[in-house]
């Protein structure tokens, strides 16, 4: 048992690929090494800017050894009438190599036990290692020479250490060995070796390279609040941010910069966008949470000439505020809805007309949820300005240039402008939620507004044929779904999503031949976003299918959702219950389309209270059903349990007499249609 190391020295590696590289890394390993039968203890992946590193520690010395029992064809064909093996059971035995005489018998067929010993790790590991690199994937890939070997950069060293045994093997012209390369600047040489693959972060550290990840990140983290600190502030530090300065440094030294505190009259995001996203610095906040004139950002490197590397970095930022500056006094000069007439230029989709148009398109929308919704007259009419105002700054100077913004200087340049501030609020929220653990928008206005603009986006998108496949998704439908359905869910709304896509292809001036398509298509889209909400609070794959029939109300199919989990886990007897409801289901699937119920057809005392429990129950769930109380509709459904079981046992539901047994039938069906209010039960696991 001995330590690995595989080690891939490659030219820069863009940041923002390196978390999901590390972890496809880890991930195909553990499934080669298993699938090799290579026991191991741990496994890490380590990198920075410059490689990826592969580190097993305790990987066994051979393969385990493995017994397999394969199946031979049955003993009439294995023995001929003198009990002897036949042509079959010996040309069974010869493919498996095992001699005739340790075939075995059991259950009617022969069998052979197939033995084979574990080769030694050092043999495997010379065809796992080159094909664990070459099945890496990446979302952009690169060749170079004249080599056709594709990879993320091109590779400029490997180390495959087995213990102290270099493993042999060769990708793109670039031998394995022991020999690694450290930091580019720092350390007193250019290749450090490493003897045996436990040495690997001591040598590193030697090199001048901080190679895991988690130290790097947590001492990056630890030198900003510091400097934070002793410059009288804190640091804002945003998770995206760090993370991708952790893969951008290999040896991380931070440095507090300052500019000039002229910059602070601009808004507070219009200074921290050009110094977070395109600097890749750390603002610096007081302690009331307002901007102080300083950054922190981290070199790639030591102290060295630290000061002129900070006056380096000013001179950037204040060219860039400068230029923020311009911007915002530039746009300043006219209001906000002043800009309208300028999204008649821009583009929305090549189909469905110009930003403007979009934004004609959400006022409509806006207006028609809001009737459903039922607001008030005042709120109304800030979704309509809201609305009309939405997309405004997308074609503001500041915006052109920092396209982060959007929204952002459209609440700032609004509330400037003498808006109010819920609508001024709408215009920044309406894009909630911006990425993946976002919030959605605070109020209702907001929301309607963000609504109106998703579902105007996705069914656009797919009218025009640009469906998400896939890991492909350019225009972040699957998001925009998303914050429908999050959006409905937090507020607590109900509404017919079917009604509102209709109502979006109307305004869009889908022809009506499409429509029908369409419709199922986006339905299935947002279908599959409001089940992986359910899968992320665990939910039950099976009561997710068992409410998720019909997504027509998003909120409600949730509020259904939680309602049968809490209850199938609390309650006593859900098995009992259970099982009434899907015989309820299975036999009411023989009901005659047309047939009604006729009271008078009753014969048994069975079926009158079966029909009068239905009836009490029907009573209570669709006044629950009404204020979409589901927890009222399980209570009155299963004190049916006993009745459906008494019913069941006392009545033969096909009798002979037709018109009695669609009478039954038909009972059954209106009872099962009641049931499916709350959850289709056959597609629960039971």
């Amino acid at each position: 048992m001995r330590d690995l190391l595989l080690e891939i020295g490659t030219e820069e590696i863009p940041a923002h690929f390196m978390p999901n590289i590390l972890s496809q890394l880890r991930e195909r390993a553990g499934k080669m090494f298993k699938e090799a039968h290579l026991s191991y203890k741990q496994i890490e992946t380590l990198g920075t800017p410059r490689r990826l590193a592969l580190s097993v520690t305790g990987l066994a010395d051979k393969q385990d050894d493995v017994s397999t029992s394969y199946k031979g064809p049955s003993v009439k064909i294995a023995y001929d009438q003198d009990n002897q093996l036949t042509k079959a059971a010996l040309g069974f035995a010869r493919s498996k190599k095992v001699e005739p005489s340790d075939l075995r018998v059991e259950n009617g067929y022969i069998y052979a036990e197939v033995h084979e010993q574990g080769k030694p790790a050092t043999a495997i590991l010379q065809t796992i290692l080159p094909e664990l690199i070459e099945k890496l994937t990446f979302p952009k890939s690169m060749h170079w020479g004249n080599l056709d070997f594709r990879f993320v950069r091109p590779i400029r060293w490997l180390v495959a250490l087995y213990g102290t045994e270099i493993i042999p093997f060769s990708i793109a012209n670039v031998n394995s060995g022991r020999v690694t390369r450290g930091h580019r600047f720092l350390g007193n040489k250019e290749e450090y070796t490493i003897t045996v693959a436990e040495d690997y972060k001591s040598v590193m550290q030697e090199a001048f390279v901080m190679v895991d990840q988690e130290e790097r990140s947590n001492n990056i983290e630890s030198q900003i609040k510091k400097l934070a600190r002793e410059n009288g502030g804190e640091a804002a530090i945003s998770a995206e941010l760090l993370e991708e300065v952790t893969y951008l440094v290999e040896y991380p030294t931070a440095l507090c910069g300052h500019f000039s505190a002229e910059y602070l009259q601009l808004p507070k995001e219009a200074v921290i966008t050009p110094m977070r996203e395109h600097q890749r610095y750390f603002p610096v906040l007081d302690k009331e949470g307002k901007l102080l004139p300083l950054f922190i950002t981290v070199r790639n490197g030591g102290a060295h000439c630290l000061e002129t590397v900070q006056h380096g970095n000013e001179r950037v930022l204040r060219a860039r505020l400068e230029d923020a500056k311009f911007f915002f006094t530039e746009d300043r000069k006219k209001p906000l809805v002043a800009y309208l007439e300028k999204l008649k230029n821009v583009v929305f989709r090549e189909d469905y007309g110009s930003m403007y148009d979009k934004t004609v398109r959400l006022q409509k929308l806006g207006a028609y949820l809001s009737d459903i919704l039922n607001i008030t007259e005042e709120e109304k009419v800030d979704v309509q300005r809201a609305a009309l105002l939405a997309k405004a700054d997308l074609v503001t100077a500041m915006v052109t240039e920092f396209t982060e913004l959007q929204g952002i200087m459209g609440r700032e340049y609004a509330l400037l402008d003498g808006e109010k501030e819920i609508v001024a609020r709408a215009i920044d929220q309406h894009y909630r939620p911006r990425f993946a653990g976002d919030a959605v928008p605070d109020d209702i206005v907001s929301s309607i507004v963000s609504i109106s603009d998703k579902i105007d986006t996705i069914v656009a998108a797919f009218a025009a044929g640009a469906i998400p496949t896939g890991s492909q998704d350019p225009f972040a439908l699957r998001r925009q779904a998303l914050g429908i359905m999050l959006n409905l869910i937090e507020h607590k709304v109900h509404i017919s999503i079917g009604a509102l896509i209709e109502k979006s292809m109307e305004l869009l001036q889908i022809p009506s031949e499409k429509q029908a398509g369409l419709l199922k298509q986006v339905l299935e889209f947002m279908s599959l976003r409001l089940k992986n909400i359910l899968t992320e609070a665990e939910v039950r794959y099976d009561i997710i299918d068992a409410v998720n029939a019909e997504v027509d109300d998003p909120f409600a199919v949730y509020k259904r959702a939680f309602c049968l989990a809490e209850n199938l886990t609390n309650s006593t007897n859900a098995e009992l219950i259970l099982q009434s409801f899907v015989r309820v289901s299975n036999i009411a699937q023989k009901y005659q389309v047309g047939t009604k119920v006729e009271e008078a057809l009753f014969q048994l005392p069975a079926e009158k209270t079966l029909y009068a429990s239905y009836l009490q129950a029907r009573k209570v769930g669709e006044e629950a059903l009404h204020k979409y109380d589901y927890q009222k509709l399980w209570e009155a459904l299963i004190v049916l349990e006993p009745v459906i079981t008494g019913f069941f046992d006392q009545v033969m539901v096909m009798d002979k007499d037709e018109k009695l047994r669609n009478n039954r039938l038909a009972l059954l069906h209106d009872l099962d249609l009641l049931i499916k209010k709350l959850a289709d039960f056959n597609k629960l696991v039971h």
